[in-house]
């Protein structure tokens, strides 16, 4: 590590996620007040009839803000084809282009060639439209290596720029470039074996891209879900970041560590707001530590003044949005926008406890975009509307 590296290093100031804090949520619907969701009645029907969808993303500029284009915003969404099993979605998802409209949703397709990505299946990023109204920097995760005999779960963090069109209403990315990798785990900040046992919940995480542009420094910066490197513990979840300078990449120390708390602190965000930054992520009940405590499936934060820190917990805890104590696993994924608008996807809608077989895990599995909820934010403080 350079002189200017270790002084990099020094400044971040990283927020330790701790048992006191996941304490005091507290339970059920006491831990929910002034956080919950509002309740999905019925499972939303579907934007595209035999394709599921989960993660999504509106095309922002390189400040965050969603690009307005005739008709609604475009939109990034994994998807795959209705299975049997909705877990086995993950296996061999595939990213489209979309349009959400006033009066529904449009289709344009895959977004990416068949033959571009390297790994056997695309995961979650975030899509940049540049100054030029035309080049789309598409930050994605590349999971597995195109070819295997069985899905591995090797991470990727990759760069990709192409071209976007966009007339008659219709919408089209192409003339891609080669994927960049923008880093690697280095198994001293972060773990560089994903496998975790390969269960959902237990498997280590290099993904989820999040491009930020320092407000103070002017500097990019990439934010991804990771796993603490040399941990003791099984749960190990850290959300990581790197630098762009004229040399590359440089992996830093992790801006949130939830060592010994929490598996995934997946799909980390960013929002400007009345001069703070928001940092954002979700989780899920299940992938808290055993023998410690648990908080609901949601949307957590932190804010600071700069983006190296120091962070301090939302609402004192960092739980923000929580699923309705009697549907704890509607929704997930969520993103709050620069509106302050948050999306997320429709999961196990209409269910108390977890389906105890794939065909009723099937029945309650809704994967379609869930109802868009509204935050408020106040210092550190935050509220769902309505």
């Amino acid at each position: 590590m350079s002189a200017s590296e270790a002084a990099v290093s020094d400044r971040i100031e990283t927020f330790r996620w701790t048992p006191a804090h996941v304490a005091a949520i507290g339970d059920g619907a006491g831990a929910r007040a002034g956080a919950a969701a509002p309740l999905i009645a019925a499972a939303p029907a579907p934007v595209l009839p035999g394709i599921d969808i989960w993660d999504h993303w509106p095309i922002v500029d390189r400040a965050g803000r969603t690009v307005a284009f005739p008709g609604g915003p475009l939109v990034v969404a994994l998807t795959a084809p209705v299975l049997p099993d909705p877990d086995d979605r993950h296996a061999i998802a595939r990213l489209r282009l979309m349009q959400a409209g006033a009066d529904g949703w449009r289709d344009f397709g895959y977004l990416l060639p068949d033959t571009l990505n390297p790994g056997s299946r695309e995961w979650a990023g975030n899509t940049i439209l540049e100054e030029d109204g035309r080049t789309l920097s598409f930050y994605y995760t590349s999971a597995g290596v195109r070819g295997e005999a069985r899905p591995s779960f090797v991470q990727r963090l990759l760069l990709t720029r192409g071209t976007l069109s966009f007339a008659g209403g219709a919408a089209h990315a192409g003339d891609w470039s080669a994927p960049e990798e923008i880093v690697v785990p280095d198994d001293v900040l972060y773990q560089r074996d994903m496998e975790g046992g390969g269960a959902v919940g237990a498997i280590k995480a290099f993904r989820d891209p999040f491009p930020i542009v320092d407000p103070v420094t002017g500097v990019e910066h990439v934010l991804f879900t990771a796993s603490r490197a040399g941990s003791a513990s099984a749960w190990n979840g850290v959300i990581g970041i790197a630098r762009r300078d004229a040399a590359g990449w440089t992996l830093l120390p992790p801006l949130v560590d939830a060592d010994g708390v929490n598996n995934e602190l997946e799909r980390p965000h960013v929002v400007r707001h009345d001069g703070r930054l928001y940092l954002f992520w979700s989780t899920q009940a299940k992938v808290f530590a055993d023998g410690g405590p648990r908080g609901p499936t949601g949307l957590y934060g932190v804010v600071a003044e700069e983006l190296y820190g120091p962070w301090r917990p939302l609402n004192g805890t960092g739980l923000v949005l929580a699923n309705p104590a009697e549907a704890p696993f509607q929704a997930y994924s969520w993103l709050v926008l620069d509106d302050l608008s948050v999306w997320s996807f429709a999961d196990l809608v209409g269910v108390a406890t977890p389906p105890d077989d794939v065909a009723a895990t099937r029945a309650a599995f809704a994967g379609t975009p869930a109802p868009v909820v509204r935050l408020t934010l106040d210092g550190d403080r935050t509220a769902v509307v309505g």
